[in-house]
């Protein structure tokens, strides 16, 4: 069922308008908001509709599908269904009173615009600190090393690397390939396309490759292929597998460092606990996308994390309980 963005007038001077995201006749989230999109003030102030008594609507203003929902750090992150005025944030912040005990809480709307000219010092939603777990296929020869994380041996259902929490669901899954690997893959792409395929059902999974693009095109490095075909080759994983980042890391170290911090987000991101007004509205949302798309990573969890079609979740608990650790 599609979602809405829904804007109303109201008679009230303080917060003319109500914004709604519905899902039918099901309202996820209701807003007081002072103006009908932020514009040139950057952003504006957000009241929860059932923190108080307000007038009805009693006109509505615009209704506009919502293309994408999703959750990044503390905000609620939406893009509309139209031309201009189309990408637009709730940020949900929960700040401790400094003259008395207790929270209080503030919601800003924000836009694109307003993102783009407020530039404050970089900072990225999945930094700091945490404990990874991961987990190295058993046929996995040669591995990498992750230093600072807890490394276990066990037997994977596809992918050579995984990142598990504390319950032993996996979160992250990597396919690691050497040069020497995809050349090899060429020859028998059928199965290679299941191998992917498998992976595809992971919410977040990556293929890293241990070369870069260009050396595939260079025939004194593959002299039994054609250039035509391995560029028709490589860019036939990325057409039947869209959801899958396809990363050419240049060498071995560099994707090792790279799935080491791939890992690291997600680890992070599932730590994160939002707001709880965030959680509540994603998980409807996973509700009502559920079913619509068979494309494997196109709903949502109640996170925010892209889940598979049917949200396949594999539990590695007792296998990492069980196997060496070897980090």
């Amino acid at each position: 069922m599609s979602i809405f963005f829904v804007l109303e007038k109201v008679q009230d001077p303080r917060f003319p308008y109500r914004l709604t995201l519905r899902s039918g006749e099901r309202v996820l989230l209701a807003l007081r908001v002072q103006e009908k999109w932020p514009g040139q003030k950057g952003n504006i102030f957000c009241v929860r509709e059932e923190r108080g008594i307000w007038a009805c609507p009693c006109e509505e203003v615009e209704r506009v599908p919502v293309s994408v929902m999703k959750r990044l750090g503390k905000r609620l992150s939406l893009v509309l269904e139209r031309p201009t005025k189309k990408r637009c944030d709730f940020l949900f912040l929960t700040k401790q009173y400094k003259t008395k005990e207790g929270q209080y809480e503030q919601i800003f709307w924000r836009t694109q615009k307003a993102l783009t000219a407020h530039r404050p010092k970089a900072k990225l939603s999945t930094s700091g600190p945490c404990f990874i777990n991961v987990v190295i296929d058993s046929s996995e020869r040669y591995p990498w090393r992750f230093p600072g994380c807890h490394v276990a041996r066990g037997k994977l259902p596809v992918g050579d690397y995984a990142v598990v929490d504390e319950r032993g669901e996996i979160l992250a899954v990597v396919e690691r390939k050497t040069f020497e690997n995809m050349l090899a893959e060429f020859g028998r792409m059928p199965l290679f396309h299941q191998q992917l395929a498998e992976l595809c059902f992971y919410p977040n999974r990556a293929l890293v490759i241990e070369s870069n693009y260009g050396d595939f095109l260079n025939p004194s490095k593959v002299p039994y292929y054609k250039p035509s075909f391995m560029v028709m080759a490589l860019a036939e994983i990325n057409a039947l597998h869209p959801s899958l980042p396809v990363v050419f890391a240049g060498n071995r170290k560099l994707g090792q460092e790279w799935t080491l911090r791939f890992f690291h987000a997600v680890q992070t991101h599932k730590l994160d606990t939002p707001h709880p007004k965030i959680r509540e509205v994603m998980g409807e949302y996973q509700k009502s996308s559920v079913g619509e798309s068979t494309e494997p990573g196109s709903s949502f969890d109640g996170d925010g994390l892209g889940v598979a079609g049917h949200g396949r979740k594999e539990r590695w608990g007792t296998a990492v309980l069980e196997c060496d650790s070897i980090g």
